[in-house]
């Protein structure tokens, strides 16, 4: 009897949708690691507008869970994530690890 050469499908509980696809605005906005300016650079679609699909794509609990997130993490605007990694790296000394 022959064997199967299949591999098993490796599920992932949010996979990335297909760029051209509405739904990947939506997970781009939910993933921590995409900032607003990835999002704008792939899809054309700066800030404001990425909250309006936000808003009318989601449940307001939702929405109000997701952008009291965004306005949490410092991750989603690069700004904001270059200038608190400047403030973490002049409070480590060299010879703190040490």
């Amino acid at each position: 009897m022959k064997k199967k050469g299949h591999r098993p499908v490796t599920k992932v509980k949010n996979p990335e949708p297909n760029i051209e696809d509405p739904d990947w605005v939506i997970w781009a906005a939910w993933a921590d690691r995409i900032t607003f300016e990835e999002i704008e650079k792939k899809t054309g679609y700066k800030e404001s507008d990425v909250i309006k699909i936000m808003r009318r794509s989601i449940k307001p609990s939702s929405f109000r869970l997701w952008r009291k997130r965004v306005n949490q993490k410092s991750i989603k605007h690069r700004k904001k994530f270059e200038y608190s990694r400047k403030e973490i790296t002049g409070k480590i000394k060299k010879g703190d690890y040490l």
